[in-house]
């Protein structure tokens, strides 16, 4: 038995097909709140779907049901979030009146006929007046009461085939845009049920519901399963399609230790997971949670239009009176053509399309983001994303990959062995989760040196400068020149310190002397420079802004080509957001980061941007996007649909608004059609919902038919790898019916790859050539199959001989689809798709590279010697 304290909440959703627009939002809450054991809910306009957070040892479903049924709005229980929709025909009463209006028609053939038109009425009507007479007692005038009112007075004026077509074509117009709005919610819906209900334990085979499972319980995932929540990989490997949650396009290693997410396809392999999160806390959960709470959110727009609605129908109403009123007492011969015209006018009284024309494209907007791996959190920051002028990036972990490889570590004292001071400083940052942090602590495990982070007393983190943490009776400080402060020095001594590359350097203090220094090195992620381009081009400034010194902040912006406008370098926390404030006077200002040191900055912008998955929890709480992957790409593809989002709204209102002023226009001109001002009412509604939906679809990178995409020294992989290669893009110039995967080599760019895309629209010679992956080149992979490698000829320029020819390893024994070859000190071209586990004289080529010039007598030939990379 329940005591009287005992709660059970649980969150229940509902279809509610009677919900039209945010007028019937009142009406729901004020019965929801009237009810007891209902703790909060949520009314979701476009997918006609209220969710409800409830004590259902107080109030069960069935209840909630009850009570908005009461007031005619068609509720019914959706079974675990996913979409249930029941109306997949007609109803009877719309059927009926379809076929007793057809069957009027004969009224030409037989007069008796016309009565048929009467009957349509009676069969069509009672949902309708079961509406109005609910509207009625909670003192509502919507559009089914002024629909009752049309309907009446014109049987009054015997015009019994016009009322019966209002009567059909208003509800076969309500079920169309029952269906619409169904279509358009069903992708939001499958995204916020991704995570089944259900685990298997490891250990016993046991079914249980995933609300059971405690943190560090391991479960078993077999092949084509859905993840169920999130944890670590503890034993098998496997492949996981992330792309639901994330974006990813291809599909995700997982190893031993590696992080998988709830929501997510094991495609292949046997793999025991180890929980690290309630269900509730996983990232499919919080994203849910945030998908939903911008779902309910209005923008500025909408609040305008909602509180314009508010004196429209009021004052339409009074119009419509007025054009029966002041004919009746001026006493006029045609008063059947002055009360034609008010019913037009009052059936025009119901705002709904205006209404739903901001929430619904803003509704698929979010939707679309959602699906791409981005998370807005709430209508406003997707309207001001539109609007955005500035984009400014942080460095580390966001332009770079933030995997950190310690160049170089050197003790500065005699006294102290390098020993003893990686021993003391890796304890200390095996307290910080910087990336740097753990790059010094590989390193000096990679020595045998065994951080105890146990050891360590008094951990500080100090923002943009370093860290400090008592070990042994030392006071050991970690971090940039401005760590010398904290030191107690006031200055860093001139030391030779090698920052050629854009390394990173960094100091050690043992109290207030210098023990140590070290640089680490770290790389672009592939796409940024692509990303910086496409933000260029659609006029958006592009900033970087970094605590790292002016050298690796310059050394990242030669690697991008020199494409960002302004770089600032060895900022604190505090001087980003000092920069992101005058950037703000030239108009609205994102910020990009994913680090504790840019959560001050993504809170001053007008925009904050976080990267989701791998930022840090401080930053996603104060971005306002959460970038779900890695990809920067996904920036300028998120304000490009934020910009796509916001015409679409103008479509919108202009088309509400032109449907409205036609049909009244047309009744001013001596053609008051009553039903034709029914259809443009509930017909609006559906046009705006439709139009909206086409935010749905994915559209071609602008830039013509054929878009051709330039690489920078950071893009190691290519478009095959990330998988942006257009689509409209055929076999890697234009024209053919089957695209192909491919790249080619620009000779001008010192290596840098080029998409498949030619600059015209002519017709290249491509051969696919097959090659058998010889076992020795592919190391232990002597499984895999034939790979394929493509040869391009692409001519840029009418008249060139010059024919660049590349062969790409696209899968077999490569490990990426796509290697950059590497120009080695002797000049000849290597390339780095070969596995490390070759050993003595295979030097077999498994990459090749040849320039042919058919003008020429020599022929130039450079073979790929298989080699191992190693950071140095």
């Amino acid at each position: 038995m329940a005591t009287k304290n005992e709660k059970k909440m649980t969150k229940s959703y509902f279809d509610v097909l009677g919900i039209c627009c945010t007028s019937e939002v009142p009406l729901i809450e004020n019965i929801l709140n009237s009810l007891d054991g209902v703790k909060e809910y949520s009314v979701i306009v476009p997918t006609r779907t209220v969710i409800v957070v409830h004590d259902s040892l107080i109030i069960s479903q069935f209840n909630i049901v009850k009570a908005l049924n009461q007031a005619r709005l068609e509720a019914n229980v959706r079974v675990t979030g996913e979409t249930n929709f029941k109306n997949k025909w007609p109803s009877p009463f719309a059927v009926v009146s379809g076929v007793l209006l057809l069957l009027s028609f004969f009224k030409y053939v037989y007069s008796p006929f016309r009565w048929l038109a009467v009957a349509a009425v009676v069969a069509g009507i009672y949902p309708i007046l079961a509406k109005s007479v609910a509207s009625i007692a909670r003192a509502r005038i919507d559009i089914n009461i002024l629909v009752v009112i049309t309907v009446g007075a014109t049987l009054g004026m015997r015009d019994y085939t016009e009322a019966a077509a209002v009567v059909f074509l208003f509800t076969i117009a309500e079920w169309l845009q029952s269906r619409a709005s169904y279509k358009a919610s069903a992708v939001m819906q499958s995204l916020m049920s991704l995570a089944p209900q259900k685990a298997v334990i490891a250990e016993t085979g046991e079914e249980v519901e995933v609300d059971e499972l405690k943190i560090n319980t391991v479960i078993a995932v077999k092949a084509g399963e859905t993840i169920s929540i999130d944890g670590v990989v503890v034993d098998g490997n496997c492949e996981v399609d992330e792309k639901t949650l994330t974006g990813e396009a291809f599909p995700v290693p997982k190893l031993r230790d590696s992080t998988v997410w709830a929501g997510t396809i094991n495609l292949n392999g046997y793999i025991t997971v180890k929980t690290t999160a309630l269900a509730e806390d996983c990232v499919v959960a919080k994203m849910a949670k945030l998908v939903e709470e911008a779902q309910n959110s209005k923008t500025e727009t909408q609040r305008f239009i909602d509180e314009c609605s508010k004196y429209y129908t009021p004052a339409i109403i009074l119009i419509s009176l007025c054009f029966v009123v002041i004919p009746f007492a001026l006493k006029v011969h045609n008063m059947k053509h002055w009360l034609h015209l008010a019913l037009v006018v009052l059936v025009s009284a119901c705002p709904c399309g205006l209404i739903l024309s901001t929430p619904v494209a803003t509704f698929c907007a979010l939707t679309k983001a959602a699906t791409s791996g981005l998370l807005i959190k709430g209508a406003d920051y997707l309207e001001t994303l539109a609007k955005i002028k500035t984009v400014a990036f942080d460095k580390t972990g966001t332009i770079t990959r933030g995997e950190f490889i310690v160049m170089d570590f050197k003790s500065l004292s005699r006294d102290i062995s390098l020993h003893s001071l990686l021993y003391w400083v890796s304890s200390v940052e095996s307290k910080s989760s910087h990336p740097m942090a753990a790059a010094l602590v590989d390193y000096a495990k990679s020595i045998s040196v065994e951080p105890k982070p146990e050891a360590v007393e008094d951990y500080q983190n100090f923002p943009g400068e370093g860290i400090h943490g008592k070990i042994d009776g030392k006071e050991v400080y970690i971090g940039n020149k401005r760590i010398a402060s904290r030191a107690g020095c006031s200055s860093v001594p001139d030391i030779d310190v090698d920052t050629k590359g854009g390394k990173t350097v960094g100091y050690v203090y043992l109290g207030e002397t210098l023990a140590g220094v070290f640089n680490l090195s770290d790389a672009c992620r592939s796409g940024v420079a692509q990303a910086m381009k496409e933000l260029k081009s659609m006029g958006i400034k592009t900033a970087m802004l970094t605590g790292d010194n002016q050298a690796s902040a310059m050394h990242a912006q030669e690697q991008l080509g020199n494409v960002m406008d302004v770089v600032h370098a060895e900022l604190l926390p505090e001087g980003k957001s000092q920069i992101i404030k005058e950037f703000k006077r030239e108009g609205p200002t994102a910020m990009v980061g994913d680090g504790l040191n840019d959560a001050p900055a993504l809170a001053t912008a007008d925009i904050g941007i976080s990267m989701g998955v791998s930022g840090s929890a401080l930053a996603t709480e104060t971005g306002h996007i959460i970038l779900m992957s890695n990809d920067i790409r996904r920036i300028p593809q998120a304000i490009r649909l934020a910009r796509r989002g916001k015409r679409k709204v103008v479509e919108n209102v202009v088309l509400s608004i032109t449907m409205k002023g036609a049909i009244l226009a047309l009744a001013f001109a001596g053609h008051p059609l009553i039903w034709a001002a029914v259809l443009a009412d509930v017909g609006t509604c559906l046009l705006v919902i439709l139009n909206s939906m086409l935010l749905l679809r994915d559209v071609h990178v602008p830039g013509g038919k054929c878009h051709r995409a330039e690489k920078g020294a950071c893009d190691v992989v290519g478009d095959m790898e990330a998988g942006l290669l257009p689509k409209h893009c055929k076999s890697g110039c234009c024209g053919k019916k089957n695209q192909q995967e491919v790249m080619k080599l620009d000779k001008t760019s010192e290596g840098h790859g080029h998409s498949g895309c030619c600059d015209k629209k002519r017709e290249d010679k491509v051969m696919i050539v097959r090659k058998r992956c010889e076992s020795r080149c592919c190391g232990d992979k002597i499984q895999q199959r034939d790979q394929d490698e493509v040869k391009q000829s692409c001519h840029n320029k009418a008249g060139d001989t010059e024919e660049i020819r590349l062969d790409i390893s696209v899968k077999g024994c490569c490990s990426r689809p796509v290697a950059d070859p590497v120009v080695a000190s002797d000049g000849h071209r290597e390339s780095s798709c070969c596995e490390s586990s070759r050993k003595g004289n295979n030097e077999e080529a498994c990459c090749e590279v040849e320039t042919n010039e058919s003008n020429c007598s020599s022929r130039e030939k450079h073979h790929s010697h298989c080699h191992s990379h190693h950071h140095e």
